[in-house]
């Protein structure tokens, strides 16, 4: 018999070889049917695979998000036996699970897929379905393993078995599909009752744009129909308050060929909003006692080979530019660039915690294809600090970094939020994460005690840490529901020793500070695009590019409204006056599109009592009020940073 642990706390004892499915069904018919995955001991695994040993165990459905990526995982499956059945002789690269769905990297031999054809797939994947085939896991040898592929003549499956050891390669297969995969998948193919192709696009084969573009084609899945039916009504939603439609026309940002793709130019009105993020951050900071520094956006080879991103990182970094026999990198992080500043100066215990801040200028290779707006550009300037502090010192930094996203929620009205806190692969020590067991249990433990006793939300992700230490990464929810990744909140216990960085003790001995990698408004370009889509465009009053527009009935009070100009300028309000000779039923209209807060409506009345007629944006006519009474109104809610109404 083995003992099977359960979330809270309840230990079970089965016959050794059962499945977590099994398991499901001991405790409750209706459960086993949401079943689609199961965390055993800390992985992911099939539902069906057999647990031979003690262990810990979460049941996993579509509400988990371990659960729903299963599910993605396995759409993809189904929808590329789909294209196989439709496209004989298609060979396939990766199709993994993404954010909103999955999708599928394929080699279709020079044909073409529009959205017609999606439609077809569509169709192809719900017959599919309804056969209710079972996910079936095959352990293989490689030797197996190559054999298949050869025959098929397959070169993308056979350059993954290159880099994967002989005694870990598995197959799935369902239906008439098999595909190299390590999992894992949902019990059967009857879970998947809902079906979305959504768009089709280039992918170069690994990435490389000199290699072969493969077709890619992206999809989501839903378990009910009513579910789709939700998510439909959402994507049209979300077209209507795309962030690069708003942003056009706002004048928020613009692109240009000529100054190169994912390299976002900003227009006078984002440079308002830009401006007011950055008086935040700093106000926030200082007030926190962060020391503000600005650094240089190219530094040697060296010192990225000294802080471990070289050849971590060397994918995500421009090529390096030569110049006098040394090699250069564009900054695509600021992190090193602030440990030289920790270790310019002698420190003493009593100079921590110690405190570096920047918005600073970033750049990231960004592959062509996974360029995106201003959620995924190759130009970023972030909100970025370094907290070096002693391990006494951490618990009350990292929650006071947690406390400060909070501030931010409440300011910006982000109801919804998770904390992801991720975690390692102790597999993969010293391949994708530094080789130090130790130190990657103390801290990842420092942190999930920080979580626990702050009682913030979060969940666990395994295989996602830093490659120095653990993280988190904050997702938020916009107003209409889209999840957007904001920042990070990373521990390092790796660089202070890399850069040997020191702090001189109580009793005159030497330590490395740990150190905490911080962002908590992100990027300026992610930001402001997520805020674009969560407010519609219709900024809070602090926040709006132009606070207040003027508009005059008629010529004869033009001076009046120029007059009024000159009041709201001199109390730092950004206002403009629309002197065209338009009626004033355009001019309303027109600033209402332009999402302007405030419109002050001015005639010959308004001149004689020396008032004004005051609407705002979507609430309509608020009535007559005196100039200065208006000042401090508004004034009040750019001091207290008022959310929208």
């Amino acid at each position: 018999m083995i003992k099977i642990t359960l979330p809270d706390g309840a230990v079970r004892e089965y016959e050794s070889g059962v499945t977590a499915l099994e398991i499901a069904k001991s405790i409750s018919e209706g459960l086993a049917r949401k079943v689609l995955a199961a965390n055993v001991n800390g992985q992911v695994w099939d539902a069906t695979r057999p647990i031979t040993t003690d262990a810990t165990l979460k049941l996993l459905t579509w509400t988990d998000t371990d659960g729903k990526s299963t599910f993605w995982h396995s759409s993809a499956h189904l929808m590329a036996e789909a294209v196989e059945a439709l496209y004989p002789g298609v060979k396939f690269w990766v199709g993994p699970a993404v954010d909103n769905g999955f999708y599928y990297d394929m080699d279709l031999g020079g044909r073409q897929i529009t959205d017609e054809d999606l439609r077809k797939l569509e169709t192809k994947m719900a017959e599919l379905a309804k056969q209710n085939e079972a996910y079936r896991r095959k352990e293989i040898s490689k030797a197996e393993a190559i054999k298949y592929f050869s025959d098929k003549g397959d070169e993308y499956k056979l350059d993954l078995l290159e880099n994967l050891q002989d005694g870990s390669i598995t197959f799935y297969t369902q239906g008439a599909f098999t595909d190299l995969c390590r999992g894992p998948h949902i019990p059967t193919t009857g879970f998947i009752k809902a079906v979305r192709l959504t768009n089709i696009a280039g992918a170069y084969w690994k990435g490389d744009e000199k290699n072969k573009q493969l077709t890619r084609v992206y999809g989501v899945t839903f378990p009910s129909q009513k579910e789709l039916d939700e998510y439909d009504v959402m994507i049209e939603e979300a077209r209507r308050l795309d962030h690069r439609k708003l942003g056009k026309e706002l004048g928020i940002f613009t692109f240009d060929d000529q100054v190169g793709p994912g390299l976002p130019l900003w227009m006078p009105n984002g440079a308002v909003i830009i401006e007011q993020l950055e008086r935040l951050a700093k106000e926030t900071e200082e007030r926190a006692g962060y020391k503000r520094v600005v650094t240089p956006n190219i530094a040697k080879e060296s010192m990225y080979i000294t802080s471990g991103h070289l050849p971590y990182y060397a994918d995500s970094m421009f090529p390096p530019m030569e110049l006098e026999g040394e090699k250069y990198y564009l900054k695509s992080m600021n992190c090193p660039h602030h440990h030289k500043i920790f270790a310019a100066e002698q420190k003493s215990y009593k100079d921590l915690p110690y405190r570096l801040a920047e918005y600073g200028t970033c750049y990231r290779y960004e592959q062509s294809g996974e360029l995106f707006g201003l959620m995924r550009v190759r130009c970023l300037h972030m909100n970025d600090a370094h907290i070096y502090c002693t391990k006494e010192q951490f618990y009350d930094e990292f929650r006071a970094v947690n406390e400060m996203y909070l501030k931010y929620f409440q300011i910006f009205g982000i109801d919804k939020y998770v904390m992801r806190f991720s975690t390692h692969e102790p597999g993969k020590l010293g391949k994708k994460y530094i080789d130090e067991p130790g130190l990657w249990k103390e801290t990842e433990d420092l942190v999930r005690d920080v979580l626990i006793r702050s009682g913030i939300p979060y969940v666990e992700v395994p295989d996602e840490a830093a490659f120095y230490g653990p993280k988190i990464d904050v997702q938020i929810w916009s107003a209409i529901g889209r999840e957007f990744t904001l920042a990070t909140n990373q521990v390092d216990f790796a660089q202070g020793r890399r850069f040997k960085l020191e702090f001189t003790t109580g009793d005159n001995q030497t330590d490395t500070p740990l150190i905490i990698h911080r962002a908590p408004l992100g990027t300026h370009e992610r930001f402001i695009g997520f805020l674009l889509e969560h407010y519609a465009g219709k900024f809070p009053v602090w926040l709006a590019p132009l606070q207040v527009k003027i508009l005059p009935i008629t010529d004869k009070s033009l001076e009046y409204a120029q007059s009024l100009l000159v009041s709201l300028k001199n109390a730092d309000i950004r206002v403009e006056v629309d002197d065209r000779s338009d009626k004033i039923g355009k001019k309303i209209r027109d600033t209402e599109l332009a999402k302007v807060p405030y419109m002050l409506v001015v005639g010959e009345k308004e001149m004689n009592e020396n008032k004004v007629a005051v609407r705002r944006q979507g609430k309509g006519d608020l009535g007559v009020q005196g100039i200065e009474e208006f000042i401090a109104q508004v004034q009040k809610e750019i001091k207290e940073r008022v959310p929208n109404p």
